[in-house]
């Protein structure tokens, strides 16, 4: 009898995770037949039997998801993780949930905490600032929401097509002057794509561009709105709903007429302060749902690295 081997060995042996291993061991469900014939083939060959000891370690670390959001107070971010937990917790996951604050040292900290505890798999959140070697040792355990990075799997929002989805509505319903209101174009998501989906939407339907680039709030949304309101602005499309909420607030001063605030993500409280918004809906629950159970299939052993973008629809 190989009482040297471990979990881990056995896994690399398969081929597959170290919970895929454990469940198996465990005779749990969520391990394919196919998989689970497998893993036995190799402990029936090595004659393994686990240890007390290891059997413990697998109780307290190894059913353990890491969720790395970029901020708590995210009502998208939020949304996303509300509907991967109840598929986590099904198949007898604990997640951990933390909060880079759009820090890359903040979440190599993190990763690496999260190795030392010697978690299944990690979803993290991306943005700006990090690179794929950061995190290249978890590249079959993980799950890239936002960004797409070669070599990892990602749940990405369709941002120039929600760009399109408003130019196009605005144009059909007569709006000849368009404005944007936007985010630096250094943040590659909300502030390049978006902003050159609408530069290229004002080419291809021969309007004339007025726009503004700067953060990603409410205050921004505010302070600024006024310099990207024209004589003849009749509509105004935010990069974000945050964004929206301070133009709307902006435009409630009795001095404007009306203009069409247009928002890029589509959360309750804007829908419910400013109800005439014209707004796309991301599908956030639904993308961090498809992220679950990608990373779910992946530490099973069921699927490779997968490249997915949410469809997304006016609200």
């Amino acid at each position: 009898m190989n009482n040297r081997l471990t979990i881990k060995d056995i896994a690399r042996l398969s081929g597959v995770g170290k919970s895929t291993v454990s469940r198996v061991l465990n005779a749990e469900s969520g391990v394919s037949q196919k998989t689970r014939e497998k893993v036995e083939a190799i402990i029936r060959q090595q004659s393994f039997t686990p240890s007390r000891s290891a059997r413990a370690m697998r109780e307290q670390s190894d059913k353990v998801i890491g969720i790395i959001v970029s901020r708590l107070d995210s009502p998208a971010e939020n949304q996303a993780v509300r509907e991967m937990l109840p598929l986590f917790y099904q198949q007898g996951f604990d997640p951990i949930v933390m909060e880079s604050q759009f820090d890359p040292q903040l979440v190599q900290g993190q990763l690496q905490m999260l190795a030392q505890r010697h978690v299944d798999g990690v979803i993290l959140f991306g943005f700006s600032g990090l690179s794929a070697e950061m995190f290249s040792k978890w590249q079959d355990k993980m799950v890239i929401m936002v960004r797409q990075y070669a070599g990892f799997s990602s749940v990405c929002y369709d941002d120039r097509g929600a760009v399109n989805l408003l130019m196009d509505h605005l144009y059909q319903h007569g709006h000849r002057h368009i404005s944007y209101l936007g985010v630096d174009q250094r943040d590659a998501t909300t502030g390049a794509s978006r902003y050159q989906a609408y530069l290229a939407g004002c080419q291809r339907l021969q309007l004339s561009p007025l726009s503004e680039l700067g953060e990603l709030t409410y205050q921004y949304g505010f302070e600024r709105a006024a310099s990207v309101l024209g004589p003849e602005t009749t509509a105004l499309i935010c990069a974000s709903d945050s964004i929206a909420l301070g133009a709307n607030k902006y435009l409630q001063q009795p001095q404007f007429g009306h203009v069409q605030v247009c928002a890029i993500g589509n959360t309750q409280l804007a829908k419910f302060l400013f109800p005439e918004t014209l707004s796309v809906e991301f599908g956030y629950g639904e993308a961090g749902l498809l992220a679950a159970t990608q990373l779910l299939a992946q530490l099973n052993g069921e699927s490779g690295i997968q490249h997915a973008v949410v469809a997304c629809k006016i609200s």
